[in-house]
């Protein structure tokens, strides 16, 4: 069973004929930089995108790279690291499952001398070397910020991502940040706050469900990190006909979620160009494997240390925008944005 999850995802070949172990480094040619690359899971579409734009990234820089993902099983991803150094990668970069557990894949690489890129998503609790992101509190202020332009009193609900995961606690501190406020002065009453487990848009859906019960269908608003929770929200509004007729936030410009942008059942989204994350994050891993001086713009910490980081701005996508933001970056394509 792990096996099958150890070779979910491979960018190197693995083929006899071409691939050879030198030097310990298993690619077939040693004097490239070897880059192993650790998802989560492939089970979101964004995933997808930032996997083939990262081994594009790194080919173009003369690079090579294995990724692998672990769908989701905190297990399955370190022994896929220990595969990925026992194939000799000269740097790991990962999309931590938890971000606490996966503390463990920062000790083993280093104890083999691998250095280790934190992508995206924060390794708490341990010496990380580099961190590549967005600034994940100010994407929960955009998020709020554009919920409350649209509604700025009545019950609201919160709606958040996997509390395993740092980026879901930092979204809904920057969430907060906006809705504190608005709650002291009593303007907003927040009914229902609520991590989602695993960012399953199915038990996000029951959540909304329980909001919905526990306060007679009378929510005024909705706070959802992603738009994958906010695909399930918006399922339960659906079902008492409140779909399109409150504010309800998501992120990472999913396809599903910007077509719903324009359609008017979700009000916004949250672009975190993934070209640029992707190029960042390879620029900085073949950097790395090479010994060379990386440029950091400040410090994030985790916990143990402060982790020498690169924050990207994320951007705030309406029906007003899409034009000029996802589709303009060849992101999402309209005829797919507009079922043209």
């Amino acid at each position: 069973m792990i096996l099958a999850f150890l070779l979910v995802v491979t960018g190197c070949s693995n083929n006899a004929e071409n691939t050879a172990q030198v030097d310990d480094k298993l690619i077939s040619d040693p004097n490239k930089v070897f880059i192993g690359f650790l998802l989560d899971t492939l089970q979101e579409e964004r995933w997808y995108k930032d996997k083939e734009l990262f081994e594009g990234e790194v080919d173009k820089l003369g690079g090579r790279v294995k990724t692998l993902a672990a769908n989701g099983l905190d297990d399955v991803q370190f022994k896929q690291a220990e595969l990925l150094i026992e194939e000799g990668v000269d740097v790991l970069v990962v999309v931590p499952h938890d971000a606490e557990v996966s503390a463990a894949i920062v000790d083993l690489a280093h104890e083999a001398g691998v250095k280790v890129i934190s992508y995206d998503r924060l390794i708490k609790n341990a010496q990380v070397d580099y961190y590549v992101s967005f600034d994940n509190v100010k994407v929960g202020e955009l998020q709020a910020a554009e919920i409350v332009k649209n509604k700025s009193v009545g019950q609201f609900a919160y709606i958040g991502g996997a509390e395993s995961d740092n980026n879901a606690v930092l979204f809904r501190q920057g969430a907060m940040n906006v809705l504190q406020p608005l709650i002291d002065n009593g303007d907003i009453r927040l009914v229902f706050d609520q991590y989602t487990d695993g960012w399953d848009p199915a038990i996000a859906e029951q959540n909304m469900v329980q909001a919905l019960k526990a306060n007679g269908n009378q929510i005024d608003a909705v706070v959802a990190a992603n738009d994958g929770t906010a695909g399930g929200v918006i399922n339960a509004l659906s079902t008492v006909g409140l779909a399109g007729k409150i504010p309800v936030s998501g992120q990472d410009a999913e396809l599903a979620g910007v077509q719903r942008v324009v359609e008017g059942t979700q009000t916004m989204t949250i672009y975190k160009s993934i070209n640029q994350l992707a190029a960042q994050a390879a620029e900085m891993a073949v950097k790395v494997a090479k010994g060379e001086d990386i440029a950091t713009d400040g410090a994030v910490n985790n916990g143990e240390v402060d982790v020498p980081s690169i924050l990207l701005a994320p951007i705030a996508v309406t029906k007003d925008n899409v034009r000029e933001t996802v589709i303009k970056d060849g992101y999402l394509k309209e005829e797919e944005v507009y079922k043209k």
